[in-house]
């Protein structure tokens, strides 16, 4: 897909291709606030999760136990937060899919607060 930064990361001079294997890679980029994170992105342009292949799932998941090792030994994390955001109403900014890998540490000022902890808030209660 033309422009888009996942299909050619080359696009962005601070995305980084840490691993990759036949159907993905795993890129980096700002790395100022969340140390050590990154995505994990299909090579072919699918829009989301819900989109990929029997093989990249397999993939997908050959790199996140590649991923996890190399962050254990480089960071020491204390957990990860994985996940993907589908679509504008789910959080997708970057309309090809990507999985996100974000180690987390227990003196960071939201540890122990997971993916939902912000969803389950009373202000985000549905009024209908």
């Amino acid at each position: 897909m033309e422009n888009c930064v996942f299909c050619m990361p080359e696009l962005d001079d601070e995305q980084r291709i840490i691993f990759e294997n036949e159907s993905c890679y795993f890129v980096q980029r700002d790395q100022r606030i969340l140390k050590g994170s990154g995505l994990i992105v299909p090579k072919s342009h699918k829009v989301t999760v819900f989109d990929l292949s029997p093989k990249e799932w397999l993939d997908t998941q050959a790199m996140l136990s590649e991923v996890k090792e190399w962050l254990d030994d480089t960071f020491h994390p204390d957990g990860y937060n994985i996940g993907y955001n589908c679509y504008q109403t789910g959080g997708q900014h970057i309309f090809h899919a990507h999985m996100h890998v974000i180690p987390r540490f227990e003196d960071e000022p939201h540890a122990g607060k997971g993916i939902r902890h912000w969803l389950k808030q009373e202000e985000n209660k549905r009024h209908i």
